[in-house]
């Protein structure tokens, strides 16, 4: 879940520090107060767009941060394939500098670019917005929703039906390479025949490339290597060389140790030296002698270097992935020799993969009518506790048989009849913005259990409501709160007095400047707040009670709707 934001720098937003809770935590505040920049920092500090403008203080950068706890350690091991480094404690840390119109992004220390961070937001949290909302517009996003409620099963029928989709591409593909004229054919041989000679005139060995390269670096600088070699020996073996000295001190240390045991000691140390010695003139010779070619070797060396690094121009980057290439030019080579028998048992291939891809197909459409007769169900339940009463919702999932897709043979339709008596229509042509909202606040509820995400933000979620509308949306929000942690901006006390954590969002002026505060409520000022959501700007003591009252109902409301979900 999402323990913290820190903001500096943003907009009305001087500096700001929150601390968010499980459960339910509320925004409120006055208009113009800045309520927006809450959510809207989230969003930037995930990777949302900058734009000109943002900095309250032109010459500071905005810095925007967000602290997530993973609750266990599933979810750990799940973002570290993500590559993204977890301390013991399970937090995770995005911070996000902008200047001048650039930025950057880390994740606990780590720079990630904003593909990474997409990846990365989208198992952490949520945001629902006007933005999102309409997207329930597009029907295209309909089949993701259904697949998303069906879990295990819809998503077991799914990979399992595109594994297969891939491979029956590929083999129609095969076939449209094939369906080229005679002269084509011809041609594409007449160049395998050339590129399969070519590579088999070659005679390639695996490692043949490294070895002559090492002989050719060896060919280029033996002669430097010579020179060196021959002044170590003539070191050790020339006039008053070495070796000689070295005799001479073998030779007088030999006197002495006839005179003295001790010197018959060092006498012995001497002679091993001495015989390393010789092994090293040995040595030293065969490799001196080993650095000999001929012009005839060196020229070789070099034909044979340029002939396989043209191989590899046009083949592989490797002796390996050059045979691997003649292999392949060999069976493509069969294949359009035999033409008539490779295609016929292509078309034989095809058509057996696609009886099996209709099975798999009508499996993966099976599934998905059950969930969606169940989530249908759901739906409608949800959207009449929110106040849709007489609406009728439905799921159309239409089975086109024949017509593969890379998700299956399905298409879906959300319909809505938003009064009695009226057929449903897509929710494009019934449902207003308000309605959006409500809807999506109703899908979120339905697909909680199913959901992995653990922290949900809704923007504009109480846009068009009002009274018993509004207390029905402030019991769906509750409800979902007890298996996530939502995040949410309200001006509804009916909202507000079920939260788990208050925050007020308020402006103060200070040396003739605006800017945003956030303080978390609690006791007098928390009921003092739903309070002026109540009433406006003047509270009464009526007021005062009534607030109380609306709190300690909710709380009720918001322990039995947790419990019975539990």
């Amino acid at each position: 879940m999402l323990l913290s934001l820190q903001v500096k720098n943003l907009a009305l937003l001087e500096e700001a520090s929150i601390t968010f809770g499980d459960g339910l935590n509320v925004f409120s505040g006055e208009t113009g107060a800045g309520k927006s920049l809450v959510i809207g920092s989230v969003g930037l500090a995930l990777g949302g767009r900058v734009h000109s403008g943002l900095a309250r203080d032109e010459s500071k950068p905005v810095e925007v941060e967000l602290v997530f706890q993973l609750d266990n350690a599933c979810a750990s091991e799940e973002f570290k394939d993500l590559d993204v480094p977890i301390d013991e404690d399970g937090l995770i840390i995005i911070r996000r500098q902008i200047r001048d119109g650039r930025s950057s992004t880390k994740i606990n220390g780590a720079t990630v670019n904003n593909s990474g961070l997409k990846r990365i937001s989208e198992k952490l949290l949520d945001i629902h917005g006007q933005h999102e909302h309409q997207s329930l517009l597009h029907e295209k996003n309909y089949l993701g929703i259904v697949d998303r409620y069906g879990g295990e099963a819809v998503q077991k029928a799914l990979l399992s039906y595109q594994e297969l989709f891939k491979a029956y591409r590929q083999l129609l593909e095969e076939l449209g390479h094939m369906q080229g004229d005679e002269s084509e054919r011809a041609r594409e041989i007449d160049i395998l025949k050339y590129e399969i000679r070519e590579i088999s005139d070659a005679n390639l060995r695996s490692g043949e490339d490294r070895e002559l390269e090492d002989a050719f670096q060896r060919m280029n600088n033996s002669r430097k290597i010579l020179e060196a070699t021959e002044e170590a020996a003539a070191l050790i073996d020339g006039d008053n060389s070495a070796g000689e000295q070295f005799d001479r001190a073998l030779r007088s240390m030999s006197a002495a140790s006839e005179l003295d045991k001790d010197a018959a000691e060092l006498t012995k140390e001497l002679t091993e030296i001495d015989s390393l010695l010789t092994d090293f003139r040995r040595d030293l010779r065969a490799y001196m002698d080993s650095l000999s070619f001929s012009e005839e070797e060196y020229q070789y060396t070099v034909s044979r270097l340029d002939c396989i690094n043209g191989l590899k121009l046009k083949y592989g980057s490797s002796i390996e992935d050059i045979l691997a290439s003649e292999d392949e030019k060999n069976k493509r080579l069969d294949a359009l020799n035999d033409y008539d028998r490779h295609r016929t048992e292509l078309e034989q291939e095809i058509e057996s993969t696609k009886e099996k891809l209709r099975k798999r197909a009508k499996t993966l459409s099976d599934e998905r009518k059950k969930c969606s007769h169940k989530l249908e169900e759901l739906m409608q339940k949800a959207l009449t506790q929110l106040s849709f009463e007489n609406a009728r919702f439905c799921i159309n999932l239409h089975s086109a048989d024949g017509d593969y897709g890379g998700d299956g043979i399905d298409t879906v339709r959300f319909l809505l009849s938003a009064n009695p008596g009226e057929e449903p229509k897509p929710l494009k042509d019934t449902a207003s913005g308000g309605e959006l909202s409500r809807i999506m606040l109703a899908l979120k509820t339905v697909l909680a259990d199913t959901d992995e995400i653990p922290t949900l933000i809704f923007d504009e979620i109480d846009t068009g409501i009002s009274g018993r509308t509004a207390q029905r949306v402030s019991e769906s929000l509750a409800e979902l709160s007890g298996g996530h942690q939502v995040i949410l901006i309200t001006h509804l006390p009916q909202i507000a007095s079920m939260a788990d954590h208050h925050f007020l969002i308020r402006k103060d002026v200070k040396e003739g400047r605006t800017s945003t505060c956030i303080e978390e409520l609690f006791g007098d000022d928390l009921i003092s707040e739903l309070g002026r959501l109540l009433s406006g700007a003047e509270t009464t003591d009526k007021v005062m009670e009534n607030a109380r009252e609306m709190k300690a109902l909710a709380n009720e409301k918001k322990e039995k709707s947790r419990k019975n979900r539990r």
